[in-house]
């Protein structure tokens, strides 16, 4: 056990640094493929559905590695799967300079970088919050999550003027160098317990804290994946990540701005509010992990699952710019702020040993819930010519969602006592 100098502030925020930075990156790069497309198109003739299916198979591989990254973070710790996950997301980069063939895409991008994604998503500051911290979790669980719209927000602009000015190749070389870079301080600073530098999780000694005391208390040793799937509390988590998924991701991260087109806005407007929503996610990521530390998550996950229900409703009979930054700042508030709740509830129901397992599954139905309700809103416009009943059903699906999310147990059942006998 390695023991470092005493200092006030506490060695856990250092680790939330690292983890910011490793989870902004990795959102980052997973949100760039969009300013390649159109390059590689011009450079190698290959069509748009072709690019699609290397797309495709990040994002299958990005959703499925999630609990085999978390149940590899459970036994070895994040250290060294963030490593893993960044040699992968390097060669993945650092190949496509040579790339020549649609293939070489596939398992470059696709395979490569899909897998080493994974290994830096939710699941990554999931298991961070709940080893580190037990007051102030869900703080620190907003501030991760932010991570996610904020590297969409930096990396998008920075890699499209670059490659503008300089070619994709240069875009490419470009996050490799990012990602051997950070590397460093992974090394350096990263640690995957607070008992490797001789501390114990941030409040854990507050007797005088009553949400960390309670927390404590509710997170008994962990829960194996072959006892939580047998518990109704496993599948109301996977679901309600399920309509999150759906909802945000699938819905309207895929058909917004087709959608806003249909009406008549211009595409540039529609961006731009895309852009807005992005900016919504930091905050309601940060709200929502301050308010989990103060109120039942699951009622939190509840009030946000119909506040976006209603924004749905609200979604296909929008017509003007003035509706739709309404409805941006409104659904962007709630888009990121399931994360805090649901980590939290994910701890306290079956423990901080076995966060990385469960919740990677249920990251996984999240991706799964995207996926399918992004190709089922596209059959809904193609057979219907229009939106409008894709985002109803996503507004009903997410009043499901609220609905699941209050039926959930914080605390496992206690064993009842036998009789005893006469």
């Amino acid at each position: 056990m390695s023991r470092l100098p005493r200092s006030p502030l506490f060695y856990g925020w250092i680790i939330v640094a690292v983890t910011f930075v490793t989870v902004l990156v990795s959102a980052g790069i997973r949100a760039s493929v969009t300013t390649f497309i159109v390059p590689l198109d011009g450079e190698f003739g290959w069509n748009r559905a072709a690019i699609a299916s290397a797309i495709s198979i990040n994002l299958l591989l990005y959703g499925l590695s999630a609990p085999l990254s978390g149940r590899l973070m459970d036994r070895f710790g994040p250290r060294l799967v963030v490593l893993g996950s960044l040699v992968l997301l390097a060669l993945g980069m650092a190949g496509m300079l040579a790339m020549s063939q649609l293939w070489q895409l596939s398992l470059l991008w696709g395979i490569l970088v899909g897998l080493g994604a994974g290994g830096s998503s939710s699941v990554l500051y999931a298991t961070i919050a709940s080893r580190w911290f037990v007051a102030r979790r869900g703080l620190v669980l907003g501030i991760l999550g932010s991570a996610n719209p904020t590297g969409q927000l930096v990396f998008l602009p920075l890699l499209m003027a670059i490659i503008v000015a300089f070619g994709w190749r240069t875009g490419a070389l470009a996050i490799a160098a990012a990602v051997v870079a950070l590397a460093v301080p992974v090394l350096l600073w990263l640690r995957d317990d607070p008992t490797d530098v001789g501390l114990r999780p941030y409040g854990a000694d507050r007797a005088d804290a009553p949400s960390a005391k309670a927390s404590a208390q509710a997170e008994a040793p962990a829960v194996p994946l072959v006892q939580a799937i047998r518990t109704p509390d496993f599948w109301f988590l996977a679901g309600t990540y399920f309509v999150c998924g759906a909802t945000s991701n699938g819905l309207v991260g895929t058909h917004f701005i087709p959608h806003s087109i249909d009406h008549g806005i211009p595409e540039m407007t529609a961006a731009a509010t895309l852009g807005v929503m992005g900016g919504m996610n930091f905050v309601g990521a940060l709200a929502s992990g301050w308010l989990t530390d103060r109120f039942d998550p699951r009622k939190l996950l509840a009030l946000i699952y119909a506040l976006r229900g209603v924004s749905l409703f609200v979604l296909p009979f929008v017509t003007d710019f003035s509706g739709l930054l309404i409805f941006a700042v409104v659904f962007g508030l709630d888009s990121h702020a399931t994360v805090p709740p649901t980590v939290a509830v994910t701890t306290r129901r079956f423990g901080k040993g076995s966060v990385g397992t469960i919740f990677g599954w249920i990251f996984a139905s999240h991706q799964f819930g995207a996926a399918v309700v992004a190709t089922t809103a596209g059959a809904i416009r193609v057979s219907l010519g229009d939106y409008q009943y894709a985002f109803l059903a996503g507004g009903v699906v997410a009043l499901i969602g609220a609905s699941m999310a209050l039926f959930i147990r914080l605390q496992r059942p206690s064993p009842t006592m036998a009789p005893a006998a006469t």
